[in-house]
């Protein structure tokens, strides 16, 4: 059967799942103009406080997961990896071929989501907390029956709360230890660094601030300064070389 494709004008996105991370991406979505937030939903079964979170900032709640997914064109599971085969489970019988699925719990492999679904247009992506502010760094792998188009969908979804990359699923453990442990050693840096300015006399608060100002260093930056270095050394090894020539060709006379 052929894949309808998702219309950009007019989809609609559900989480099955309405906590920190789902509504991170939806805040993010809304607030980049992606998408209204009537266009968006998720399911709330007894907390209230994550009820009123949601429908703060316009989104649709329902009480239902299943209602959501009947709702939604890109259905997104957003719940802790030990509870993911029972959500998509619970879901199933409203599932198909017209919905792209996303997951982003660590951990669990498009095959098992595929077979736990009985759907093949799934989309494994792994986000990091820092989505939280705008700044995440996430990696998309497709399913068996997930478009190009479809990936373009959820970059544009994942784009508005920070980067999306695209990698061979093969590579996630080594994502999820970069990217999904990196921050912890961000912050961890940040905090020696302060407490070296501290050391050297200057305010906490102002040795936080340095500290975390001069972690913003852009990528492309970051990636303009390694390339300069590397062709500094490039040049100091070909200077060398010339003088250790020189020298040979003297030691000879």
């Amino acid at each position: 059967m052929e894949t309808l494709p998702i219309s950009a004008e007019s989809f609609k996105v559900g989480f099955i799942g309405a906590g920190k991370m789902a509504e991170s991406i939806a805040r993010g979505v809304v607030a980049s103009g992606m998408l209204p937030p009537n266009r968006i939903s998720t399911a709330v079964h007894s907390n209230l406080n994550r009820r009123q979170v949601f429908e703060s900032f316009g989104v649709n709640v329902f009480s239902s997961s299943e209602e959501v997914v009947r709702e939604s064109d890109v259905v997104i599971f957003s719940v802790k990896p030990q509870v993911v085969k029972k959500a998509i489970t619970e879901v199933r019988s409203t599932l198909s071929k017209d919905k792209v699925l996303v997951s982003v719990a660590a951990g669990i492999k498009l095959k098992d989501l595929q077979e736990w679904s009985g759907q093949d247009r799934f989309i494994r992506v792994m986000p990091n907390t820092p989505a939280a502010v705008g700044e995440a760094a996430s990696v998309m792998s497709l399913g068996t029956a997930a478009t190009e188009e479809d990936g373009a969908l959820v970059t544009k979804l994942f784009g508005s709360v920070g980067k999306m990359f695209k990698a061979d699923e093969k590579m996630f453990d080594a994502v999820t230890g970069l990217s999904g442990s990196g921050p912890a050693y961000i912050f961890l840096a940040i905090e020696a660094l302060a407490d070296g300015g501290v050391a050297a006399g200057l305010p906490r608060e102002l040795a936080l601030g340095l500290a975390s100002q001069t972690r913003n260093l852009p990528a492309n930056q970051a990636v303009a300064a390694r390339r300069s270095s590397l062709s500094e050394q490039h040049k100091r090894n070909a200077v060398d070389s010339k003088i250790v020539d020189l020298r040979n060709l003297n030691s000879r006379k």
